[in-house]
């Protein structure tokens, strides 16, 4: 089994699955393990977490270690919606405290399209079914 994995660092992780699972339908928060007092990483940071967005399984982790890199928009997650309120609200919700990469538009593979970062660096293509 194949499971795509999104690390986060200064501890974000909780926050952006916390958002995820409240904005994005049919997702929720199915595993969540934090790290405790004794560490490695910072108490109350995510050792290992799954969250499901739509029916995706992701897995989860809060970086202890800084690293020289972070996301980058080569790799996003991608919705399709079904109605144009549903991907108004999505774009207009992932995308606050973060920034637009293509808005919303007909760009000739799809009725509308747009494709944004969220405030945590990951991007979303958002497409109406």
């Amino acid at each position: 089994m194949m499971t795509p994995f999104v690390m986060f660092q200064k501890g974000a992780g909780r926050a952006a699955l916390d958002f995820w699972a409240s904005v994005v339908p049919d997702s929720r928060i199915e595993t969540l393990e934090l790290f405790g007092p004794e560490g490695p990483g910072p108490a109350d940071t995510i050792k290992r977490a799954v969250i499901v967005i739509g029916e995706q399984r992701v897995m989860a982790h809060d970086s202890f270690i800084d690293h020289g890199f972070g996301f980058t928009p080569s790799h996003s997650f991608f919705l399709n919606c079904a109605d144009e309120p549903e991907i108004d609200r999505l774009f207009d919700a992932l995308g606050e405290g973060g920034r637009v990469l293509m808005p919303l538009g007909d760009y000739g593979w799809s009725r509308k399209f747009g494709w944004v970062e969220d405030r945590f660096g990951v991007s979303w293509q958002l497409e109406l079914a």
